[in-house]
């Protein structure tokens, strides 16, 4: 993705839901980068929904699928029940993720930034 691609999420909010902090860092440094504003970044299920239930207007999320043993389905669903744009960033292969969820873009760990911006600026 180039700099021009990107300037699609200036000014958009993304959560940002991850428990291993370089990542989380990283990720939040490149949504600033790039003019986005992240929200976050959390690194616990719990933490996740609280944050999204008080941050009306959420553009897009970057979630880690397993957030220290807890699995981030509650949050998916919270979130796309407000049709929030849902990038999950993990280790995992598709063929662990439950079919209610494998429709969702998924970039693998460690993840490309343009990956990430392609899933969450289309």
């Amino acid at each position: 993705m180039t700099c021009t691609d990107a300037t699609v999420l200036a000014g958009r909010r993304i959560l940002v839901v991850e428990d291993e902090y370089f990542i989380a860092q990283d990720l939040q440094m490149l949504l600033q980068e790039i003019g986005a504003e992240p929200v976050g970044p959390v690194p616990t299920l719990q933490q996740a929904l609280d944050l999204a239930g008080r941050t009306p207007a959420l553009d897009g999320a970057i979630l880690d699928v397993n957030l220290g043993g807890e699995m981030v389905w509650p949050l998916v669903d919270l979130l796309r029940e407000r049709g929030i744009r849902i990038v999950l960033a993990t280790g995992y292969s598709d063929l662990v993720i439950p079919s209610p969820y494998a429709d969702l873009p998924r970039c693998e760990k460690p993840t490309k930034s343009r990956d990430l911006l392609r899933h969450l600026g289309s």
